[in-house]
């Protein structure tokens, strides 16, 4: 490591890691005491930095509820070094990198990663596993790692927190806030707090709104930018922050270049925050049941406890104990004895350290109609089993279990993605670990002790809970709203009557005999083993072992990450599943009714470390099993006889029928922008159902029809097996030959396989699809733009839709979210499935769809001149971001497992698709590229097929008042001048916009003027620039030209040719079916390459 660095105040290197951890760590603190934690990675391909403050929402002053999370948004826009406001992610995005950050109670996270070098291979092979920091250079100017610290460092140090910034980050706040007005998570998650003690902060409305963070205070005389920036200055202090470094950088000089940043972070020398003496909840507020109506129709019964911070108890964790045994899934748990009487469905169970000094321990239930009318017996099921722990010491060998398997998951522990790494480090840091704990402190059990898990318990009793009924309909009055998400609810003491059974059952000392303590758990592995071979590269593919009418056998040996853990995936294929809509709920039925049959059983191997799935997909069914390979064999057969053999109990049937029928309804209630891929799909797609063709279907779909339906699915089937990880090629064989045993299926001809098509959209073409949202409160309308391209499967092709998507990635962000103010969720990026290659925006947002089009045509039709005038540099820039994307290496067996079976999955077998992409991304002129926007993407191009789904709202918000308009005009116009480099003029603006009247009947065209006037008259622009300006500045007023080109015709009829132009012209989709009609389809997915080649024996891989 060479000599100590003199300016670091002390180091510590010796931290406790897993056994294949081949990172180096240190612990410095900086003179400023700034804690942090470096680490050398010799095989990353990514670098990252995460830093976490010691402040959060339960910091917000009272009266501007939301301020440290607006804090966490206005940090990003600019600092005093490097003023331009989207300098920060411009820098990143060109080295394959990202960002983001969280503001939680006590903490702001903030972290990014991005490619070690600046450079990429000249071919597409990856560097070798033995790489070291010896093969980079250590140059600051050559290293993205440094320039990303330095931009990130200034957050801390200097920001700007500009004037003309603030209204956009309001706005992007108050947008994410209302994403989640309608959210159950969200509107529960806040009612919960705000019945707690109000002079604890855990009642803080955290999100913040405009009103809260923008139109209150000016009301109130405040200057808000003043205010964050003393938030800023009063709570940001070195003292309080811990730093993680990752990269490939030796650690003497990370540490050189950590000093050299971030000794410069002030110290203000802040204690940390602790909430001793203020209780979560009070005598006012315990002892009290609160009925809440959600959104969605769903049903649950929540215990919540005072209990106690945990943080320093992190050697014996003892909550996890209580944890454990409530929340078991096993037989003699709560969960096995209210789920046999059909009250529930589900149950968790667990402590949480809100903030050092407080602590909550929640019970949530999950309950059946039959559960809600007798909620108030599972509420003494609970305490019956809360007593029965209670009143037998704690058990040793429970914790010994608990501790078994924390070591082992510890010391097996595989590399996640950097920033996952560096954030959720930085978290830990804050928290009172002995230092050389920091890796294993939150994973690991290291002792029982009796008399801590005894005190955790004295916490569960019954006159130090709340009590919450969540249903829509149970049992109605609803007398109340709460403040912020609008949630109706009820609260009132706890009748004495109930109070007084349940102390009653607590004190008895009888118990039903279905409650008792777990068995042992029979799944914890022992042979942990793991048979190492160096090799000189990993194998890219998976080896074909077995090829025959029978079934089809993938194999690979692991040999990059040395767990004894192996992937398995049985695929039955099967076009049975997706004939009707009918049969595919049944298939959906079926799935639900085996999963819910080996819950019980399946609960110890989850706690092991080994869980199961079983899915239905258009294709057929799908089997797979992940973790220790010890008893993975055991678990495997159980499933396989449990799907063969499934007897469907009618009171079973009757719960799982009716939780499909919420979830389908529920799902029209989701969040817009997680409802409209499913409409996007659909429409790529020759076949499929939407949720209303399910829901009419299942209403008469009897126990019955789904047991006579499922073996007639399995008589006929392919079977393809992929077996991966600490497995050899004998038992991958016989988990094959096990498979066809147990499930006997008749051998499916291969000219009866399903075939996997797309839609192919012709030439010329402009499809709308319009679909009105269900739920009436939401204010969010939806647009997913997408342009077709052609054939997933042409490479060619596939290079240019991904180097268009990296160049696009930034600016579309930039433009319509952080200068048009579209909304918060905007995304765009390459839309690639089966045989589908597109391109594709996606915005959730309170503007009209229509509008929404208007802007994303508007941004395609500006960013052709971008891409023109790209110097050969940037071009080239991005061609190394994206080639480092593809080529960025494996992190753990899960994520080598599932890339080989996404591939097997797909029909295509292409395990060596990123290499390949890599091959045709290199080659690449600029002139191809232009060459492929002009022709699929320009709006202007008449060549280009395009369709966008609209999911459009009910609800509207109310319409800005020209006094906030004119506000909004003076703080937005700056910026977008400042990224045309121009300089703004306030001094001549203001008097233009003051000028007009608030009694204006068309504020806005009036403001459209004075604007308009101002560029061409005081900046004297000259008139393309102007045009340019005016418009996005409009857009971000909401005063653009409304949306489409042309007025829209409507496609009854199926009649495609009819209505195909020169793409200017919007068609309304009326018939989905018979639009699909009068639509080509592409060929089939087809594997890339003969499979032989795959054989072992065969052409070399």
């Amino acid at each position: 490591m060479g000599e100590p660095l003199a300016r670091s105040v002390s180091r510590i290197e010796d931290l406790e890691r897993p056994a294949l951890d081949d990172r180096s760590y240190r612990i410095i603190t900086l003179q400023n005491q700034l804690e942090v934690l470096l680490i050398h990675d010799p095989k990353t391909d990514k670098a990252s930095a995460a830093l976490d403050v010691n402040v959060g929402s339960f910091s917000d002053a009272k009266d501007m509820p939301g301020i440290a999370h607006a804090v966490e948004h206005l940090l990003f826009m600019g600092t005093k070094k490097y003023p331009k406001e989207n300098a920060y992610n411009q820098y990143l995005t060109s080295h394959s990198g990202h960002s983001n950050a969280y503001t939680a109670s006590t903490s702001t996270n903030y972290y990014f990663e991005l490619a070690v070098s600046s450079t990429t291979p000249t071919n597409s092979s990856k560097p070798t596993p033995n790489a070291t920091q010896e093969n980079l250079p250590v140059s600051k100017d050559d290293s993205p790692l440094w320039g990303a610290l330095d931009r990130f460092g200034q957050f801390f140090i200097c920001p700007l927190f500009l004037e003309d910034t603030l209204d956009r980050e309001l706005k992007a706040v108050d947008s994410e806030n209302k994403k989640n007005l309608q959210s159950d998570t969200w509107r529960l998650h806040q009612l919960n707090k705000a019945l707690s003690n109000p002079s604890h902060p855990y009642c803080h409305f955290s999100t913040g709104s405009y009103k809260t963070l923008h139109d209150d205070p000016i009301a109130r005389g405040v200057k808000i930018r003043d205010e964050f920036i003393k938030f800023h200055s009063e709570h940001y202090s070195a003292n309080r922050m811990k730093l993680v470094v990752l990269g490939r950088e030796s650690l003497d000089t990370l540490e050189e270049w950590v000093e050299e940043i971030f000794s410069k972070v002030p110290n203000k020398d802040l204690p940390r925050k602790r909430w001793d003496h203020v209780p979560v909840y009070t005598e006012n507020e315990v002892l009290t049941h609160t009925f809440a109506r959600p959104v969605f129709e769903t049903r649950s019964l929540e215990l919540s406890f005072l209990f106690r911070d945990e943080e320093e108890y992190y050697e014996s964790h003892p909550s996890r104990y209580l944890s454990h045994l409530i929340g078991h899934e096993g037989p003699g748990s709560i969960l096995a004895h209210i789920k046999a009487k059909g009250w529930a469905n589900s149950l968790g169970a667990g402590g949480s350290s809100l903030c050092p000094g407080s602590g909550l321990f929640g019970i949530n239930i999950k309950l059946t109609e039959d559960g809600l009318k007798h909620y108030k017996e599972v509420t003494k099921i609970v305490f019956q089993y809360i007593a029965m722990i209670r009143n037998q010491p704690p058990q040793k060998w429970i914790v010994d279990e608990q501790i078994r398997i924390s070591e082992v998951d510890f010391r097996f522990k595989q590399k996640s993605p950097p920033s996952r790494t560096t954030s959720a480090l930085g978290s830990v840091m804050q928290k009172p670990y002995d230092r050389k704990m920091l890796l294993s402190g939150p994973a690991v059990t290291r002792k029982f002790d009796a008399e801590l898990i005894s005190q955790a318990m004295s916490y569960l009793r019954p006159d130090n809970y709340k009590l919450t009924i969540v249903s829509q309909d149970f049992p109605g009055g609803w007398d109340q709203k709460e403040k912020w998400y609008g949630t109706e609810y009820k609260s009132e003491k706890i009748p004495e009557e109930f109070v007084k059974e349940i102390k009653d059952v607590f004190e008895s000392k009888e118990c039903p005999q279905e409650l008792h303590l777990p068995h042992r758990n029979e799944f914890i592995p022992n042979r942990l083993e793991v048979e190492k071979k160096e090799v000189a590269e990993p194998l890219k593919a998976p080896k074909l072992i077995r090829n025959d009418e029978g079934a089809r056998t993938w194999y690979k040996k692991d040999d990059q990450f040395w767990v004894p853990k192996a992937n398995l995936n049985i695929y039955f294929r099967t076009q049975m599943p997706s004939l009707t809509a009918r049969t595919a709920v049944m298939s959906s039925l079926y799935r639900e009714l085996v999963t819910d049959t080996l819950a019980e059983y399946s609960y110890d191997a989850d706690l092991a470390g080994l869980v199961y799935e079983f899915n239905n997909h258009s294709s057929g069914f799908s089997i797979s099993v992940e973790g220790y390979n010890d008893k993975l064999h055991v678990l495997l057969e159980k499933v396989l006889v449990s799907v063969r053999d499934l007897d469907i109990r009618e009171d079973r049937f009757k719960i799982n029928h009716e939780r499909m029928t919420r979830a389908l309804r529920n799902s029209e209630f989701a969040q817009p922008f997680h409802q409209i891929g499913t409409y996007a799909r659909w429409l790529r797609t020759e076949k499929g159902f939407m949720m209303d063709e399910h829901l009419k279907e299942l209403d008469t779909i009897t126990a019955k029809d789904v047991q006579n339906f499922y073996p007639q699915v399995l008589a006929q089937c392919n079977i393809e097996v992929l077996a991966h990880g600490n497995l050899h090629k004998e038992e991958a064989l016989q988990i094959t030959d096990l498979a066809e045993k147990i499930m006997r299926p008749k051998k499916l001809p291969p000219n009866q396989l399903p075939i996997r098509r797309s839609m192919i959209l012709p030439p010329g073409s402009n499809f709308i699809y319009e679909r009105q949202l269900k739920d009436p409160a939401n204010v969010n309308h939806c647009i997913e733009y997408s342009l077709y391209l052609g054939n997933r499967l042409d490479c060619n092709l596939r290079a240019k839709i991904m180097l268009i998507a990296q160049m696009t990635d930034e600016p579309a962000f930039n433009q319509l979210r952080t200068i048009e103010q579209l909304g918060y969720v905007v995304f765009s990026g390459a839309s690639m499935n089966d045989t589908w290659a597109g391109y594709r925006i996606l915005i959730q947002s309170e503007k009209d769809c229509r509008y929404l089009e208007g802007r994303i045509e508007n941004f395609l039709t500006s960013f052709e001149t971008m891409l023109a005038e790209m110097t050969d540099e940037e071009f080239e820039s991005h061609k190394r971001a994206v080639i480092n994307k593809r080529l960025e290496k494996l992190k753990n067996l899960t994520q080598e497992g599932n890339r080989f079976w996404n591939h097997i999955f797909s029909d295509a077998y292409d395990f060596e698709q990123a290499d390949t992409d890599v091959k045709h991304i290199e080659p690449l002129t600029k002139q191809e590229l232009v060459d492929c926007y002009t022709h699929y993407i320009s709006p202007s191009s008449p060549h280009r097929a395009k369709i966008s789904v609209h999911l459009q709202a009910q609800s509207k918000p109310a319409d800005p008042t020209a006094s906030e308009q004119k506000t909004k005009a003076l703080t937005m116009l700056p910026t977008i001048l400042r990224a045309e480099s121009i300089v703004p003029n306030a001094a001549a603006l203001e008097p233009r916009i003051a000028a007009i009247s608030p009694a204006a009947e068309q504020p806005g065209s009036a403001i459209a003027a004075a604007i308009s006037a101002h560029l061409t008259d005081d900046l004297q622009l000259e008139q393309a620039k102007a045009a340019k300006v005016l418009d996005e500045t409009k857009a971000a007023l909401g005063l653009a030209d409304a949306g489409l080109a042309a007025e829209p015709q409507v496609l009854a009829d199926g009649n495609v040719e009819r209505v195909l132009g020169n793409g200017t012209t919007p068609v309304i989709i009326a018939d989905v079916h018979a639009w699909k009609a009068g639509l080509q389809m592409s060929t089939g997915v087809r594997p890339v390459k003969n499979l032989e080649e795959y054989l072992e024996g065969g052409a070399k891989l």
